[in-house]
């Protein structure tokens, strides 16, 4: 299939129905081994609170929710070396890199939005390098002045790209602060939530679509390039 240009981008769905407006481009965002280590659990209801907000926050909600004897620098030096040593071992998304080389293929501009700070995504990113060196841009927590639910990071991540109308960026969010943020940038957002996260809000989003895998994203509806016949059996 031919390469597609964000000012080619088709205007119709597989429907035949209208987009207005199109998407053209594209923003991804990016703890309990800590608190096992001192025999302690939180639970789903705890974790979901936390993701996807400011990194102290998270530490200091987590912290004050488990009553856990250890300060917020302690946390975060814990969690950094615990994850530096998890990282090379995680698994990608199923689909991800499916749909990022796709996005690629067609000249989609895409940014990482990441509430973590730029220490932690230098440690994430130097595994999976095929992956993230498709990405256009790397916006971290640490260089913007508000975290989600605020709109800067991806605003921040718009810029980076092009600065395009935020009504024409697409969000792919795990976390509902993630998907407020996405909501307060004028965005377009896909809530890809943990399926049992998802069952505890079921009405607490006001995501566009929710979809539990990313092999389940229909680029179409958004006026995107369709998957072609060999990503699309991937």
């Amino acid at each position: 299939m031919a390469e597609t240009s964000t000012d080619q981008l088709i205007s119709t769905n597989g429907e035949g129905k209208k987009i207005d407006p199109v998407i053209t481009h594209c923003i991804f965002d990016l703890d309990a081994e800590v608190f096992a280590k001192f025999g302690i659990t939180y639970t789903l209801q705890q974790w979901s609170h936390a993701i996807g907000i400011d990194q102290y926050e998270h530490f200091a909600l987590l912290i004050n929710e488990t009553g856990i004897n250890i300060t917020i620098d302690e946390f975060q030096k814990e969690r950094y070396e615990m994850n530096v040593k998890k990282y090379p071992f995680v698994k990608l998304m199923p689909g991800v890199m499916r749909l990022v080389t796709h996005l690629k293929k067609h000249r989609i501009p895409m940014a990482i939005a990441s509430s973590s700070f730029r220490r932690s995504i230098i440690a994430k990113t130097s595994v999976n390098r095929e992956l993230f060196k498709m990405f256009d841009n790397v916006t971290c927590g640490d260089e913007v002045k508000n975290l989600k639910p605020a709109p800067d990071l991806f605003l921040a991540a718009r810029e980076a790209i092009g600065n395009p109308p935020t009504n024409q960026c697409l969000v792919f969010e795990d976390s509902i602060p993630g998907v407020k943020a996405a909501k307060n940038a004028n965005m377009k957002v896909i809530w890809v939530p943990d399926p049992m996260v998802a069952e505890l809000y079921p009405y607490n989003n006001s995501a566009d679509e929710i979809i539990f895998s990313l092999n389940d994203f229909d680029p179409t509806k958004y006026g995107l390039p369709p998957f072609d016949e060999e990503s699309s059996s991937a």
